[in-house]
Parts: structure tokens; sequence; C-alpha cells
């Protein structure tokens, strides 16, 4: 509707503003709009300005602020200006001709379409859709290759003040494996301190290094190592 109403205004700048009467009509040069700037670009293409505001409002996903305002709410004070305006110049007009009765109603359909923008749930929606997030990774899919995943070299982090990451050493027949938890678990210290050092989330992939029973010395990606007390439904890598 926006579209539209700019659209016939914009028509309307190119018709006669003023009424003509009698049979001298036909000699005499009848202006429109565009013969008095003011009224051509101050008012009609004021109103098409605004228009492509509200429009263009709507087409962006993120808003975007002109002097603190949004480009809709510019686009609708030039609109209601431009309605305002040419309502007193068609009621100052003694003979209105057809650029100036179809202008007003231009703008008056405009201006409307622009207030009822942001009020109508329907007309809210941007005509460009954002962008959607990325998917995460479902649980138990496929990883990416690069630290903390199945089939890709491990990476210790050195500890604290430098020197060479120890290797784990695992017990008996142990073979170190990849593990995802299903459901977030925390990681308590190999001290056996009771408050945990981390947390293991779900969809991320962490390295088993040795086994202490039904308890697991699991080893984060930021090279963290500490204790997996609660092993059931872990999926193995």
């Amino acid at each position: 509707m926006v579209i539209g109403a700019a659209v016939l205004l914009f028509i309307a700048s190119f018709l006669d503003f003023v009424g003509c009467s009698g049979s001298f009509c036909g000699s005499v040069d009848i202006p429109n709009a565009w013969d008095n700037l003011g009224y051509g670009i101050g008012i009609y293409l004021g109103g098409v300005i605004g228009a492509g505001l509200v429009v263009a409002g709507r087409l962006l996903p993120q808003p975007r602020k002109v002097a603190g305002l949004d480009l809709g709410q510019v686009g609708t004070a030039l609109t209601i200006a431009t309605a305002w305006i040419l309502l007193w110049s068609l009621i100052d007009s003694e003979d209105a001709g057809a650029g100036l009765i179809l202008g007003f109603l231009a703008a008056l359909v405009l201006a409307g379409a622009a207030i009822a923008t942001p009020l109508v749930p329907a007309l809210q929606a941007g005509l460009v859709p954002a962008p959607r997030p990325a998917a995460p990774q479902p649980y138990g899919g496929q990883p990416q290759a690069g630290y903390g995943y199945p089939g890709a070299p491990a990476q210790q982090q050195p500890p604290f003040g430098g020197g060479q990451p120890q290797a784990p050493a695992p017990a008996g027949d142990f073979s170190p494996f990849w593990f995802a938890v299903p459901v977030a678990r925390p990681l308590f210290a190999e001290d056996g301190s009771p408050n945990p050092i981390a947390e293991l989330a779900p969809g991320t992939w962490y390295l088993a290094v040795e086994q202490r029973g039904a308890a697991l010395v699991a080893q984060t990606q930021d090279g963290r190592r500490g204790v997996l007390q609660d092993t059931s439904g872990i999926q193995r890598g």
C-alpha cells in the first residue's frame, strides 16, 4: 500500500496543479507541481522519499537510525507533513487541479499506511527475514576436525609457569578415547576436592585419559584434567 500510494503521488505531481474553465484554457500553459520546485521537490518528492524510508525500514532486518529515530519514523513524519501541506493547499485553492486533488488523496493514503505500519502486526514483519543463527551440532552427529574431537590430535596445554606437558599414563589395558556427555556434568579435581573445576557440555567431545573404577579422568579443550564421576549414558567417539 505504501509503495502504491507513493507511485500515485509521484504521478500526480505531473498533472495540473490548478484547474481551468473556459474557452481560453486550451491556450494557457497550466502548471504542474514541478513548475514550482517548492511543491515538486519539497512536497511531492518529500512524500515519495518518506515512503522509501518506511519501506527501507521494513527491508532491513536490523533497524537503522537517523538522528536517534528509526528510518520508518522519519519516513512517517515526511508523509504526514506532505499530506498536511497538500490539505491546506487544497483548502486555500480556488480551483484545484487534478494534480493537487489526486496528490492529496495519495498523500493521505500514504500517511495512513505509514502510521499503520508499526501498529498492525501483519505490517511489522521485515520484508527481508533476518539471517538464521547457525544450527548447533546435534548430539551424536559427526563433529568437525580439530582439537576436542575424535580423529584430531590431542593437544595438551602446558601447565602454568611453563614446562613440558605430562602425557597421561593409562593404567592396565585402558586406551584413551573420545566421549560426549548426554547432559551437562561437573568435572571434579583429581585431588578429591568437592568443588567442580569445569562443566562438560553436551555436543562437545572430550578425551578420557584414565579410568578410576566407574569414574573417568577427562581432559577439556583448554588442557584441564579432572574426574568425571557420573559416566552413565556417555557416547564414545
